[in-house]
């Protein structure tokens, strides 16, 4: 009996509703709104935008000074209400209309910041909140770390650690100087059977480019009177 009597309080406490103030910024006078202890923010909002008739998509709340978002780091954000809480509601104003605005006015920062694909995974969407909501980082740089494949971080971390190798051994300038060799000939490229290089020096026979102008040629023209 202890246990059932204790479950059933435990749902009696989630299921507490608590009666909250609405102070809405505009002409609409207060009002009161009865409303679960424990909810989350796009509830809440979805309560108010009902109950006021407001668009939802404009809604902006305000809760003992902090802005209430609807998800952060990519999960849903829940708030902890007390009975007789006072909530700030205010409506977003609607842009005007596109023919008011200025032919040369950039659209809306939201759509200038660099944003992930939907497809991208959890955890990758969890660590892009967190450089860029809380530690700031600017959307160029955001842009490259997540452009960057997993692979080639892991070339890049591998290159750290040797050159730290390198540099305490005193042999940092050859490894520089064999990563540049490297990077040279990685960037090379792959040429198909049967097709010529640019640089004879690696074709059959040093064969060379049709129209491809070298000093031969040029000797060739002069002493034809061609110049």
């Amino acid at each position: 009996m202890g246990e059932i009597e204790r479950d059933f309080s435990n749902k009696t406490e989630d299921k507490k509703t608590v009666e909250i103030f609405l102070k809405i910024i505009g002409p609409s006078p207060p009002c009161r709104l009865n409303v679960p202890s424990s909810i989350k923010v796009h509830e809440l909002r979805k309560m108010i935008a009902g109950n006021r008739h407001m668009p939802i998509e404009n809604l902006r709340l305000v809760l003992r000074g902090h802005v209430l978002h609807d998800n952060e780091n990519g999960d849903d954000v829940a708030i902890q209400l007390n009975n007789g809480d006072s909530l700030i509601v205010a409506v977003k104003p609607k842009p005007p209309p596109k023919h008011f605005r200025d032919e040369f006015e950039d659209d809306d920062d939201d759509e200038l910041r660099f944003q992930l694909p939907p497809s991208t995974s959890r955890w990758k969407r969890k660590l892009f909140y967190i450089l860029r909501d809380k530690l700031k980082f600017p959307d160029m740089l955001l842009m490259v770390i997540f452009s960057i494949t997993p692979k080639i971080w892991l070339i890049i971390m591998t290159w750290f650690i040797l050159a730290s190798i390198a540099r305490r051994y005193e042999v940092a300038p050859l490894f520089l100087l064999a990563t540049g060799f490297g990077l040279i000939f990685y960037n090379l490229g792959h040429r198909k059977q049967g097709e010529l290089s640019a640089y004879s020096v690696f074709n059959e026979d040093f064969r060379e480019l049709p129209g491809t102008l070298n000093a031969d040629h040029i000797d060739r023209d002069i002493r034809a009177g061609r110049f």
